[in-house]
C-alpha cells in the first residue's frame, strides 16, 4: 500500500522557515518532520511514498537526491580529481516519488493529481506537518472492516483553558482546569482511502476537507477512527519548539522507531 504526503502548501504561518523551503522540510532534531513521517510509515511496514510537492519542490527533490550526504560519512579527495568516498552507507528501505501537483493547488487537487501513480488501489495519506504515534495497522484494520470509502484519523486536542460554569444570573458555578477530554474532535490525517475518492474531486482549486468531504459523509462513505495516543502539528514556530524539545529530551513520542 503507497503512503501519499501533501507537501505542497507554503506554510504561511510558520513563514520564518518556509520562506527558506517548504514546511515539511523545516527540521525537527536535524531533519525534515517529512522525515519523522515517513519513519514512522516505515515502522508499520510501508515503505513506498507519493510526495505531493509544489511550493519550493525543488529542495525535497534535492534532499533526497543527496540522502547520502546527509546520513553518512564523506572523504572528498582532492588530489584524485574529486574522489568521493561514502563511508558506513545507511538506506532506508524506501520508494519515493515527488510529484509537483502545483504551486496553488489545493490539498484535494493534489491528491487528483497522483491518481495515475496509485493504480486503482487502497492507499494511505496524511499532511506533510504533523506526527504522532498512530497505529497505522489499526487503522487499516478499522477501515476494512467497516467498508467505507474514506477513513480519517480523530483527536482530541483538548482544550487550552480552564472550564467554567456560568449560571442564568451570570454567577459562576464552577470552575475547574482543562482537560485533554474538553475539546473536538478534529481530522489530523492518517488517511486510509480507496480509489473512489477520486471521483468525489472535481479539480485543482478543491480542498480534500470541503466539498469532497462533505459529500463522502453525505453518501454515507466516510469514518473516523479515534487515536488517542500523541500527536502534533506544525503550524507555528512554537509547536515546532515543542517538538523539538521532546525530541532533545529523548521523550519524543512519535518515535515508534529505533
Amino acid at each position: 500500500m503507497k503512503v501519499v504526503i501533501l507537501a505542497g502548501g507554503k506554510g504561511t504561518r510558520i513563514s520564518e522557515e518556509s520562506h527558506l523551503r517548504p514546511k515539511p522540510m523545516v527540521e525537527v532534531g536535524g531533519k525534515p518532520i517529512l522525515w519523522h513521517i515517513m519513519k514512522g510509515y516505515t515502522y508499520y511496514g510501508f515503505n513506498e511514498f507519493i510526495i505531493c510537492a509544489g511550493y519550493k519542490q525543488d529542495v525535497i527533490k534535492e534532499w533526497f537526491a543527496q540522502y547520502f550526504i546527509h546520513f553518512s560519512d564523506i572523504t572528498f579527495d582532492f588530489t584524485k580529481g574529486n574522489e568521493i568516498t561514502v563511508h558506513q552507507e545507511y538506506v532506508e528501505p524506501w520508494i519515493v516519488t515527488v510529484v509537483d501537483t502545483g504551486l496553488e493547488t489545493q490539498t484535494g487537487g493534489r491528491i487528483k493529481r497522483i491518481e495515475s501513480y496509485i493504480r486503482n488501489e487502497s492507499f494511505l495519506l496524511t499532511y506533510g506537518d504533523g506526527v504522532g504515534n498512530v497505529d497505522i495497522n489499526k487503522t487499516i484494520e478499522f477501515h476494512r472492516k467497516n467498508g467505507k470509502a474514506a477513513t480519517l484519523s480523530m483527536y482530541n486536542f483538548g482544550q487550552t483553558k480552564g472550564i467554567l460554569e456560568r449560571g442564568n444570573d451570570g454567577s459562576i458555578l464552577s470552575f475547574r482546569e482543562k482537560s485533554n477530554f474538553d475539546g473536538s474532535l478534529i481530522n489530523i490525517g492518517f488517511m486510509v482511502l480507496e480509489p473512489e475518492v477520486f471521483k468525489y474531486i472535481d479539480g485543482d482549486d478543491i480542498p480534500f476537507e470541503g466539498d469532497p468531504m462533505t459529500r463522502l459523509v453525505e453518501d454515507g462513505q466516510l469514518d473516523g477512527y479515534v487515536h488517542q495516543g500523541f500527536w502534533q502539528c506544525m503550524d507555528t514556530m512554537n509547536e515546532r519548539q515543542k517538538l523539538e524539545d521532546l525530541w532533545s529530551k529523548g521523550c519524543a513520542p512519535w518515535k515508534v522507531w529505533e
